[in-house]
């Protein structure tokens, strides 16, 4: 049997999703909508304008809105600088004035993907790395999901069933025996991993739940430019005879996955009446795939950890 979302599974929800302009965030957005949610997605790059960006891309939080509502939800963006608590600050009061509840606060916050260097630099010991890209590093994959939680919980945790998902690369028992291309985005990595092992404990008294949770192989937008495909056709990267001067991916790329599948994970936890058995723990969208039954866009359930 094809495995198809619960169009209702979260009607009535409301979810920020910090971070939502591409990549997981915007996988994470639109799967929330396909659930039926409210999903206010926050980043830097707007129709109005992305100053404040570290990346110079197309996509936009209003994009992502229009999406989450053309997949059955409710689809809200609002431009918000995550390193500045006053907008944060700004955030949790408009969603207290519009809605007055936030059931789901998804923490998707990066934006560092460049900075972080091509594979040619990974692996270098931390004195030949740029001190303030990697400091930076830190404050875009830390900073701005400890600022976030800070601003946010208040809300998350006024009623029981509030949830946490703290987005990053790798689980906590994988980052722990495996060096992350350098110092500076190992510790990012790591950190977010503690992050929502820290705030399940500061949840758990009100009746909330906080898990890591890592894509694999992720084909954000980025990816399949830098592989010259698109998501209908990702699987032409692995051909080294289509030509073009374009780079073949390796043969792990096959294990791949869209972003809307870490999202539809995310949903099923964020629908399970017993999501608390997840409460402090870091697992993978295949993991949750496992457990809950759903599949990627294509009916495939990929697991590039394994």
């Amino acid at each position: 049997m094809t495995w198809t979302p619960q169009v209702d599974a979260l009607r009535g929800r409301v979810a920020v999703v910090a971070g939502a302009t591409r990549g997981a965030g915007r996988g994470i957005a639109a799967a929330l909508g396909e659930a039926g949610a409210t999903v206010v997605c926050t980043g830097r790059s707007s129709m109005s304008g992305n100053t404040t960006s570290d990346y110079d891309r197309p996509e936009t939080i209003e994009e992502t809105a229009a999406l989450v509502d053309e997949l059955g939800g409710e689809g809200v963006a609002m431009q918000v600088d995550h390193l500045n608590a006053g907008e944060v600050r700004a955030l949790a009061h408009r969603i207290r004035g519009d809605y007055g509840r936030l059931d789901i606060l998804v923490n998707d916050i990066w934006g560092a993907e460049v900075l972080k260097g091509p594979p040619p630099t990974w692996n270098r010991p931390i004195w030949e790395h740029d001190l303030g890209d990697g400091l930076r590093i830190l404050r875009l994959g830390i900073d701005t999901h400890l600022i976030t939680s800070h601003c946010l919980h208040p809300l998350l945790a006024e009623r029981p069933g509030g949830l946490l998902i703290e987005v990053t690369d790798g689980t906590r028992e994988y980052n722990e025996h495996n060096f992350r291309l350098s110092v500076f985005y190992d510790l990012a990595k790591a950190a977010v991993n503690r992050l929502a092992f820290a705030h399940g404990h500061e949840l758990q008294p009100y009746g909330g739940t906080a898990v890591a949770v890592t894509p694999g192989w992720l084909r954000s937008e980025m990816m399949l430019d830098n592989y010259g495909v698109t998501e209908p056709d990702w699987q032409r990267a692995l051909d080294p005879d289509r030509g073009g001067g374009l780079p073949t991916a390796p043969p792990g790329f096959a294990q791949s996955e869209s972003p809307r599948y870490v999202g539809r994970g995310v949903v099923a936890i964020a629908a399970d009446p017993d999501r608390a058995r997840w409460n402090q723990r870091s697992v993978t969208s295949a993991d949750l795939a496992r457990e809950y039954g759903f599949t990627d866009i294509d009916g495939r359930q990929p697991d590039s950890w394994s």
